[in-house]
């Protein structure tokens, strides 16, 4: 049997899926050293891996977090150089004791990816959004001020790249760390059949689905609508990290409390719900919610388009009003506009988010192209296929 690292960032939408491959490692034999953060800890013991924390490793984040993520690739960079160098004595001799024959890091956790190269260990990058090649990444349309603060950030972005070189990293080009390449055994949690430009991606790409739909929930308490009457439900969320949108969450509310429709609203935990003010009879709000439970509910689901919300969303036949935060979250919005399970709203305000959801609730095509997506999810093999992946490399290097 095989030792395995899996390194991840700290977000659930990117530790989700991997749960239950680590499940089926564990199961198989193989033990697992899962590099994460404390929000993650239960689930990953749970899972059978040894949880080894991050937390005190990962630089202090900046107060504007909100308005950074996804945007700021110069912030990025420099806490991807300071992490890998703050970790670097802990996984140095963790490698040494451990001895791992694979390396598993999500496709944004660079600094597994730049352990496993800097100790030639082979790696498994795992990709909880689309796969991004220099084909895909064109579909990541930049708006002008991620472009503005991208140029402003080139004299950061080189001064951490040379200081990772001195260090001995491969870091000789920032795409080389950024992009998925062909040459890298690579896991996508979705569909072959969603994954933009498919044919530009090797043999060495697995689509195995969204592995995780059929665990349960991650935490949190259920919330639901009251079951009667039946009406049809709008559920809004957007998932966990750019969440504390009042403004949004009113503008649903005004658009859609005279809609004869249900409306359950997921507005994160650091979300204060009394400044949403009086809801309306046919409006409920709650910190968190279990969302596969409320999609199997839903008919009409208005998301921030990250990958584990829309895979949920198609997987339970549910079409989308697509409000995407940056420039990833607009790749997948428009992936899912070209498959006709959605509607994209670029500016918010009451009146476009009701006659959005009017036109997802009474056109059964958006509905049936969800579905057909949703089809394509449902025959991917899952946590299955991940783990006979890994081991296949694994083999393959032996």
């Amino acid at each position: 049997m095989s030792n395995i690292m899996f390194f991840c960032i700290p977000a659930y939408g990117h530790t989700t899926p991997t749960i239950p491959v680590v499940r089926g490692l564990v199961a198989g034999g193989h033990k697992v050293r899962y590099y994460s953060f404390p929000e993650f800890a239960d689930k990953i013991r749970e899972a059978g891996a040894c949880y080894v924390s991050c937390e005190e490793f990962l630089p202090p984040a900046p107060k504007d977090l909100d308005r950074r993520v996804g945007r700021d690739f110069a912030s990025l960079v420099e806490m991807v150089a300071d992490t890998t160098l703050r970790l670097e004595e802990l996984v140095e001799n963790d490698i040494k004791a451990f001895r791992p024959d694979c390396i598993v890091s999500d496709s944004v956790c660079f600094w597994g990816k730049l352990f496993a190269k800097r100790y030639r260990i082979p790696l498994v990058c795992s990709t909880t959004t689309m796969a991004f090649n220099r084909h895909t990444a064109r579909l990541m349309k930049r708006g002008p001020g991620e472009m503005f603060r991208m140029l402003l950030g080139i004299p950061r972005i080189n001064g951490k790249m040379q200081l990772l070189k001195q260090h001995g990293y491969d870091s000789a080009s920032l795409l080389s760390i950024l992009e998925n390449d062909n040459e890298t055994d690579t896991i996508v949690y979705t569909s072959r059949q969603f994954q933009p430009m498919a044919e530009t991606f090797s043999d060495r790409y697995v689509f195995v689905g969204p592995a995780c739909l059929n665990e349960p929930a991650f935490s949190g308490a259920s919330a639901s609508r009251p079951s009667a009457p039946k009406r049809p439900l709008v559920y809004v969320a957007l998932g966990t990290v750019l969440n504390n949108n009042v403004r949004f969450y009113r503008q649903c509310i005004r658009g859609l409390w005279e809609l004869e429709c249900d409306v359950l609203l997921s507005a994160g935990r650091n979300t204060d719900l009394s400044l949403l003010g009086e809801l309306p009879s046919n409006v409920f709000a709650f910190p968190f919610v279990d969302q596969p439970k409320v999609l199997s509910q839903a008919d009409v689901f208005i998301t921030h388009c990250g990958m584990n919300s829309v895979n949920e969303s198609l997987f339970y036949g549910v079409p989308m009003l697509l409000f995407p935060q940056h420039s990833e979250e607009s790749a997948v919005a428009l992936r899912v506009r070209q498959l006709g399970a959605g509607i994209r709203v670029k500016h918010a305000s009451a009146k476009r988010i009701r006659q959005a959801v009017m036109t997802l609730l009474s056109d059964p095509s958006y509905a049936g192209c969800a579905r057909r997506a949703g089809q394509d999810l449902k025959a991917c093999k899952g946590a299955a296929q991940a783990c006979a992946f890994i081991e296949e490399v694994i083999k393959r290097h032996t």
